[in-house]
């Protein structure tokens, strides 16, 4: 039976990179850029450039299984600590003082009351205590309605050069010049694949995707 699958704020498929079995894959992402990217690395996914989180209230009866990892600057502990630091860095416009984008726990309480099966919403640590309470895994909270385990994962090389960034993920992207966003930045936002792969295989292995189940939606 194929399992249907949401893949939000895709990026370039980090998550999903090792994801197999029978599954078709329908991935929204907004930059039409890295949309492109992604289509190139997994052809046989529907692409979709639109806003993930609109798309999301509006498709999700139509999946199985939802991935979804909303914009996580403005929780982020490193963003945080740089505006807030006493230093030139702190008057950068990149730092500058914003609200938490709360489409993040919007999703979470979403997805918990309204989603008939399962998701995983990904996010990095916060600068404040969770609103929720996550799962913590590869220095990241993950929410989700199974037991994502434990995964041990080294070095994420976030400061590392693109080159680097690339032998870590998976990814090849010297043929692409992107125009409206660093490469760097796409790869480090790019999940790891085999964190990617650990939670989907948790679902399983808890026995989450149970074909009865599918069958009768």
């Amino acid at each position: 039976m194929t399992i249907k699958i949401l893949n939000l704020y895709a990026g370039i498929g980090g998550n999903r990179k090792l994801w197999d079995g029978d599954i078709e894959v329908t991935a929204v992402e907004y930059n039409e850029e890295i949309a492109k990217c992604y289509q190139d690395f997994f052809p046989q996914d529907k692409v979709i450039v639109a806003d993930a989180h609109q798309y999301l209230l509006d498709h999700f009866k139509e999946f199985d299984f939802i991935w979804t990892s909303p914009p996580c600057p403005t929780h982020s502990r490193v963003r945080y600590m740089a505006s807030t630091a006493n230093n030139e860095q702190a008057n950068h416009p990149s730092f500058a003082a914003k609200f938490p984008d709360m489409k993040l726990y919007e999703e979470i309480i979403f997805l918990q009351y309204y989603f008939k099966g399962n998701y995983v919403v990904e996010n990095v640590i916060g600068y404040y205590p969770p609103l929720v309470k996550p799962q913590e895994m590869a220095n990241h909270y993950f929410w989700s309605n199974f037991n994502i385990g434990n995964l041990k994962t080294g070095s994420r090389c976030h400061n590392g050069t693109v080159e680097e960034k690339q032998d870590l993920k998976g990814f090849d992207l010297s043929k692409y010049a992107f125009t409206t966003v660093r490469k760097d930045q796409v790869l480090r936002n790019c999940v790891e694949p085999k964190t990617g792969k650990h939670i989907f295989e948790m679902c399983y292995k808890n026995k989450q995707f149970l074909l009865s189940e599918i069958e009768t939606k």
